[in-house]
């Protein structure tokens, strides 16, 4: 399994706003994505700090929706509530309980 890390900052005031696009339109959308296997969106309200973590059941899963466009789609859903365009990691998980 594998892990997409998001970690952004969003604008004061917006973080409601943001929360509501990630929980209506970006979660559906990942959903009807191949081998996506669930996701958390966490926030930080007081720094204005969030985190999404999506997990994909391959690396070619969590990797084919960067090369078809789904991922900067779903960047744009929500970059109207961000300061500036979020950080991207990756990584295997070892542990899932």
């Amino acid at each position: 399994m594998y892990a997409r890390v998001m970690t952004a900052l969003v604008q004061p005031g917006k973080m409601d706003e943001a929360v509501s696009i990630y929980r209506h339109a970006v979660v559906p959308a990942a959903q009807a994505q191949n081998g996506y296997q669930g996701g958390f969106f966490l926030t930080d309200p007081s720094s204005g700090r969030c985190i999404s973590i999506s997990l994909w059941e391959t690396e070619a899963d969590m990797l084919g929706g960067e090369a078809s466009g789904y991922l900067q789609e779903q960047v744009a859903k929500v970059a109207p509530t961000l300061t500036a365009p979020p950080d991207r990691e990756a990584y295997e998980v070892s542990v899932k309980a």
